[in-house]
């Protein structure tokens, strides 16, 4: 499946990019104040991090509801570490709260579920590859 989300610059604000993706409400991407930006929305390194806490939370539901299983909701906490991140290592914490199971063996097999979400895998075990390239004026 192939998507395209465009990132267009805010004319009035220093590093703030609305995100265009079709179908939805505009998201909007800042900096915080001490990297130069507004602080006015999350960052990058915050939707990335978002990304892994909803693909896991919602991967639980669907587990859960396929099993009929009475999940009533699911809360995740990520702890970022990016003290390293420079040296190659980006560190996640990820706390999750199965609200409604209390079986420890379906809390378990929730969060073994969780760690096989499409964005878990692909964090961890994909290649990533990313191509670079100026816009043609005709394509601009």
């Amino acid at each position: 499946m192939k998507k395209t989300i465009e990132v267009i610059s805010e004319r009035n604000s220093i590093h703030r990019q609305r995100v265009e993706l079709d179908g939805f409400e505009d998201l909007f991407v800042d900096v915080p104040r001490g990297l130069g930006g507004e602080g006015s929305a999350p960052d990058p390194h915050d939707y990335f991090d978002l990304s892994l806490a909803a693909c896991k939370a919602i991967t639980a539901q669907m587990y859960a509801r396929r099993k009929q299983w009475p999940l009533e909701g699911v809360s995740v906490r990520i702890n970022r570490d990016d003290s390293e991140e420079r040296k190659g290592t980006y560190r996640l914490e990820v706390v999750m709260s199965f609200h409604g199971i209390v079986a420890p063996e379906r809390l378990a097999r929730l969060e073994e579920i969780s760690n096989r979400c499409p964005i878990h895998r692909l964090m961890t075990s994909a290649t990533v590859e990313v191509t670079t390239r100026t816009a043609s004026t005709a394509e601009a």
